[in-house]
């Protein structure tokens, strides 16, 4: 089984990513920062590694800098992955020895997958395939995001957005259900763990009021119990997706095919 290093500081991304890849039959190991990333990589001497620039402690042009002066760590395939996408930070992390880069803001899981498979030789496991999207005019719809995470929060709003959806946020339970209530939105896409009202109960209460229950509500959560996905669908959710097992691009599909059907 080959080993992945994802070295990244920020948990949310990590999680997906950790997931993801062990979904493709990866075995993947994580660190927090450069200096925790260093250490991890001469222990485990791992196939391929993901790696954030901006960490604490070492960042990842300081990770690249010790690599290359290390005999037993200099060949390990890098894909970075940059905040920025800027242009003269590529450029440093592919001149240190980096063999590719993701931007977050464009970040996909399934892109990632593909890159890992370019650098490991693999084909792959065969794609699932998804109910083709409908052609709908996404400018007509209005979709309420209710996420605390901000990084996933951006995501699905950028790709909503860049699809020519209406998008409107919430950044927890209470706020989401006032918007449910407020801003009639076509579709909801709703987290389930959150600080205050978690999203069962946002669920439940727009559910339960008559203005509002006939809103579509997907799911979209971490969580993937078969006691969960029964709990939000016995409330009246539309779908239930798993975060790592979609691409922000599949759960746009998703959302077009809700509001087609």
């Amino acid at each position: 089984m080959k080993k992945i290093l994802i070295i990244e500081d920020e948990e949310v991304l990590s999680n997906i990513l950790k997931e993801k890849l062990q979904i493709e039959g990866y075995d993947v190991f994580v660190a927090k920062d450069g200096v925790e990333g260093l250490s991890l990589m001469r222990e485990i001497r791992p196939d391929l590694i993901l790696l954030d620039i901006l960490m604490p402690r070492q960042d990842g042009f300081g990770v690249l800098e010790d690599m290359k002066k290390e005999k037993e760590l200099a060949d390990i395939a890098v894909i970075i992955i940059s905040n920025s996408g800027q242009p003269v930070e590529i450029e440093r992390a592919l001149k240190l020895g980096a063999k590719d880069y993701l931007v977050k803001a464009e970040f996909d899981p399934q892109e990632v997958v593909s890159k890992v498979r370019k650098f490991l030789g693999e084909s792959g496991l065969a794609q699932k395939k998804t109910k083709e999207a409908a052609d709908i005019d996404s400018s007509n719809f209005k979709i309420l995001i209710i996420e605390d995470d901000k990084f996933l929060r951006d995501l699905m709003s950028q790709k909503l957005t860049k699809e020519k959806f209406n998008v409107i946020e919430a950044i927890d339970g209470e706020e989401g259900l006032k918007k449910i209530q407020t801003e009639n939105p076509s579709l909801v896409l709703l987290d389930l763990i959150m600080p205050g009202l978690d999203g069962f109960e946002v669920l439940k209460k727009a559910k339960e009021d008559p203005n509002t229950a006939n809103t579509p509500i997907i799911i979209l959560s971490n969580l993937g119990q078969k006691d969960d996905v029964e709990k939000g669908m016995s409330l009246g959710a539309k779908d239930f997706l798993i975060k790592a097992h979609f691409t922000p691009k599949e759960i746009v599909d998703k959302v077009k095919i809700s509001l087609s059907s």
